[in-house]
């Protein structure tokens, strides 16, 4: 049979027939008419672009061998085009991880520079400095000192000499003796809303140290639940674990995530509190220091802390003046009048309820010291028992996962004692800061 073409044109066919496949260039009609000399340009690009075909010397090869190289060079050439695109399609095998990152973003976002340190002392200075409450209650001690000094300026410049009755003893001596005194309990009082301030914003400064510390913790439990799901997915694929032990893990992580998410906002909560109570901006950001109270057991007794409380509390410093004013007020009876009248018994009856008054002040201030001295001490021993209750439930979710990955646990097993380790972190966090809350009281009920 006679062919049209020769045998070097069959292997220019060939040869360009597996060209136009792998790299798509010229086609088939192209080669198979051009002359000699681009024959043998076709060739050497051919051997330039398969790097695997060695160089050939002469033209002594026979048409199988040119076939066998046009063969190589297109499985050459389907390799290069499957390492090229194995990057672009390799992420989409991990949509766990990156759904994962995506949550876990904003928790790990660093603060913006320049964000201003909050340490619990200038939390304290700065709501003594700018909260509303108490710069009302300084201005209404200016504003009864004023009121007082007008009322009973007159009187109280009375001499001694000109008075002779009862109403105007009263006029220059009760009535300057209450100026004083409301005077004096005004300073008081804007103390006392002093030490209410300072004890609100120490609460609302440690409130915002446990959101942050329990946001921290979510994390790790984030992160376990990341773990546990790449272990039962790879224990799934090589025929180990069940497909139920990869749903649990799933589901274990949406909690985690969901925890995580709850937790950053009680931070963003926690935060809008204090910036509230301390009288800055509501969005104001803060780089808080944490600064926990020393864990140590209260030196001094009950007794003393009761004695403590009586000398420096500014309600008995209230009561007592009362006290003075009323035991006044019937000296000045018994000197102008009798106490025998109607105003003397009234004002007899008037000193013993500021006398009644006193003791009553006085038991509820031991009552509330005592409590405060209790609640301490049982705080500093929760502390103790919720980290030996934390390093335990540690050590049961290491020991489980153990189990786990020896095929002697399943999923669900581990789900809960990271659960439970979880729960266990949480609670010595709150325990830290009872405590510390407990100090702040303890501080607060004996005057300090």
């Amino acid at each position: 049979m006679n062919f049209p073409y020769s045998s070097k044109k069959w292997m220019t066919i060939s040869l360009a027939a597996v060209l136009t496949t792998a790299i798509g260039a010229g086609t088939l009609t192209a080669y198979a008419n051009t002359t000699t000399t681009e024959q043998t340009t076709a060739t050497e690009q051919a051997k330039e672009t398969t790097t695997t075909a060695p160089a050939v010397e002469g033209d002594a090869k026979t048409d199988a061998a040119t076939e066998a190289k046009a063969t190589d060079a297109a499985a050459t050439e389907t390799k290069t085009e499957t390492t090229t695109t194995a990057p672009t399609t390799a992420p989409t095998t991990a949509p766990v991880t990156t759904t994962t990152d995506t949550t876990t973003k904003p928790a790990t976002t660093a603060p913006a520079a320049g964000v201003e340190e909050l340490t619990l002392e200038k939390a304290i200075a700065q709501a003594i400095e700018t909260n509303a409450t108490l710069q009302t209650a300084r201005l209404d001690a200016k504003n009864a000192d004023i009121n007082q000094m007008l009322s009973y300026k007159s009187s109280a410049e009375m001499p001694a000499d000109m008075i002779e009755s009862l109403a105007a003893a009263k006029g220059k001596y009760v009535n300057n003796a209450q100026a004083e005194m409301t005077k004096k309990l005004n300073a008081l009082q804007v103390t006392a809303t002093e030490s209410k301030i300072k004890l609100g914003a120490q609460q609302a400064y440690y409130n915002l140290i446990f959101a942050q510390d329990d946001l921290e913790l979510k994390k790790q439990s984030l992160s376990r639940a990341q773990t546990q799901l790449k272990v039962a997915n790879a224990a799934f694929k090589v025929g180990t674990k069940a497909k139920t032990d990869v749903l649990q893990a799933e589901m274990g992580l949406a909690g985690a995530q969901a925890n995580l998410t709850s937790a950053q906002n009680a931070v963003e909560v926690a935060r809008m509190d204090l910036n509230d109570f301390l009288g800055v901006d509501l969005t104001k950001e803060w780089k808080v220091v944490s600064s926990n109270k020393l864990v140590a057991p209260v030196k001094m007794t009950m007794e003393e802390a009761e004695k403590e409380a009586l000398s420096k509390r500014i309600e008995m410093t209230k009561v007592n003046e009362e006290l003075k004013l009323a035991e006044l007020n019937v000296k000045l009876i018994e000197e102008y009048s009798a106490l025998s009248t109607l105003p003397g018994r009234v004002a007899r009856n008037n000193e013993e309820k500021s006398k009644l008054a006193i003791d009553e002040q006085k038991r509820a201030i031991s009552k509330e010291v005592s409590q405060a001295y209790l609640n301490l001490n049982a705080a500093r021993e929760a502390i103790d028992y919720q980290k030996k209750a934390k390093d335990s439930a540690a050590e049961s979710y290491r020991l489980t996962n153990l189990r786990f990955e020896n095929g002697l646990a399943t999923t669900l097993e581990v789900i809960q004692a990271e659960e439970e380790l979880s729960s266990r972190e949480n609670q010595y966090q709150k325990a830290i800061l009872q405590y510390n809350l407990a100090v702040v009281n303890f501080e607060t009920a004996l005057g300090n």
